[in-house]
Parts: C-alpha cells; sequence; structure tokens
C-alpha cells in the first residue's frame, strides 16, 4: 500500500496540538522535540503497537472504524475530524455526478451540474440562495443572493468565466471586496478552509482541488496558515454579520442542505430573524 501523504500530514498536525496532559500523559523529565504527542504516546492512547501506529500514520494499514474511532478520541478530532480521517484513509473514494441541466444561472464544471429544477426552486425562492459544488465553484445563485452578495462568484459573467473563478474560495482569500462586506471574515474563512479540507480527502484524484490549494497557498498569508491548522470542523449553520454598501449592518442566518444526488453540491440559504432591522434591512434589498 502506497504512503498516504495527505493522511500523515494530517496526523502529524492535529497530534501537534494536543498536549500531553490533556491526553492524560504525565510531565516528563526529557525535553520533548516535538509539539503535542509523540507516535508512541498516540499509540498507547490508542491500544496499538508503535509500529502499527507508525504505519497507519504512513497510510500503509487499513484499519477498522474502531481504530479510527480511538484515534479520533485520542485526537481530539471530534466527529468532522473522526469523518474526514475516514475518507484519507480511504482515499477519496466518492463518485460524483449529477444529471446536466439548467435554470437560475446555473453553471457548472465537470460533473457539477445544477439540476433545472433545482434553479426553478432557486429563482420563486424570496430568500437569497446559491449552490456551491466541488471546489466551493458557486454554481447557481437567485436574485436575492446576487443582491445580498455583490460580488459573489459566478453571478456576473458566468458563462464566460471559469471554473476556478467561480469559486468562493477565491472570492473570500484574494478578493479585498469580501472582507469590506463580511464582517466576520475570519470565521468565513476558516471555514472556507475546513470545507476544501474535507473535498481534497473525499475526492482525492480531482487536480482542480489541489490547483486551487496550491493558488491560494502561494497568494494569500492568511489562507495557507489556516490550511496548516489542519481544521475540520464543518459548519451547516450559524449566523453571518455583513456591512453591506447600499443598507449598511445587518445579521443574517444561514443553513447548509446536502442536495440530492450529488456528492458535492450544497445549497445555502439566507433569513434574518423576524421584525429585526437586519430583516428590514434584507427586505429593501431583496423586495
Amino acid at each position: 500500500m502506497p504512503a498516504n501523504e495527505p493522511l500523515r500530514e494530517f496526523l502529524r498536525a492535529r497530534r501537534s496540538r494536543v498536549r500531553p496532559d490533556e491526553a492524560g500523559i504525565p510531565a516528563g523529565v526529557t525535553v520533548r522535540r516535538v509539539a503535542g504527542l509523540r507516535r508512541e504516546e498516540v499509540a498507547q492512547l490508542v491500544g496499538v503497537s508503535v509500529d502499527y501506529y507508525t504505519r497507519f500514520e504512513q497510510g500503509r494499514v487499513s484499519p477498522s472504524g474502531a481504530i479510527l474511532e480511538r484515534v479520533g478520541a485520542a485526537l481530539h478530532l471530534g466527529a468532522d475530524g473522526v469523518a474526514h480521517l475516514g475518507a484519507l484513509v480511504r482515499g477519496g473514494d466518492v463518485n460524483g455526478g449529477s444529471a446536466r441541466g439548467g435554470g437560475a444561472r446555473g453553471v457548472s464544471a465537470g460533473s457539477q451540474t445544477v439540476r433545472a429544477e433545482l434553479g426553478w426552486m432557486l429563482d420563486s425562492m424570496r430568500a437569497p440562495a446559491f449552490v456551491v459544488g466541488r471546489g466551493l465553484v458557486v454554481a447557481a445563485s437567485n436574485e436575492g443572493a446576487r443582491r445580498l452578495l455583490p460580488g459573489l462568484p459566478g453571478t456576473a459573467g458566468a458563462l464566460e468565466s471559469s471554473e476556478a473563478d467561480r469559486s468562493l474560495a477565491r472570492w473570500v482569500f484574494l478578493d479585498p471586496d469580501s472582507r469590506h462586506l463580511i464582517v466576520d471574515h475570519r470565521d468565513v474563512a476558516r471555514d472556507v478552509v475546513a470545507a476544501l479540507h474535507r473535498q481534497r480527502a473525499l475526492f482525492a484524484d480531482d487536480g482542480t482541488i489541489g490547483a486551487l490549494v496550491l493558488e491560494l497557498s502561494a497568494g494569500s498569508t492568511e489562507f495557507s496558515g489556516l490550511w496548516a491548522e489542519f481544521d475540520v470542523v464543518q459548519r451547516r449553520r450559524g449566523y453571518r454579520a455583513l456591512r453591506h454598501p447600499l443598507v449598511g449592518d445587518l445579521t443574517v442566518s444561514f443553513e447548509s442542505f446536502a442536495i440530492a444526488e450529488t456528492d458535492d453540491q450544497a445549497l445555502i440559504v439566507v433569513a434574518a430573524e423576524p421584525g429585526s432591522p437586519s430583516a428590514d434591512a434584507l427586505a429593501r434589498l431583496t423586495g
């Protein structure tokens, strides 16, 4: 079995973040040469030999689900981290694909295609909504999303723009306008990096994701720093603070929904608390 470099990078980064005292390991008298846990300490916590754990970290064994869970507990990975670990171990065995269709500026490359029916639904929704796919490409958006998020990729000239140009990740890290619009920009940046980590694990054979990561690493020190943290928590709902050029400050909630019959698309829907100043501002934009 060949070495699995993404798996090795992930495990080394995550064990470096766990202090020995957090894992119940008493402090020793010798100087530690590595930050966090040593391989032998993780092996002890997991209940396997040091040789087995070393080969596991190199991607040279096929661990059981129980071992993955114990590694996740030892490294404080959480549910999303364990799922990400499993995807890395499998090397990305998910196959993408959906029927080709249009609607609501539906544009997507490769297997990322928005179904016509989904486009109709987007166009009929008053709430801002958009679809992101592999590489966080914005494959479709409705009028509300285009008004709420000016500059959102894929909302202007989408037919002519490349897939990379339509990536939400490029917008967040390389477009200064996104920083003016998104007040909690650092939180959004973290979520984008986590999503790209997940996609790189799930779609290991898709070179476009790796190319996007390289481009963002070269163009943004913020991205390269966050990427090295290997935080893979997936935020599927929450709040965003925006500073809109037309209606000023507002706070909106968002929910992310997996799209049926796809493995790489999600529908993002945005709303504001009824009766709040933010709801009034959103109504002026989308009404």
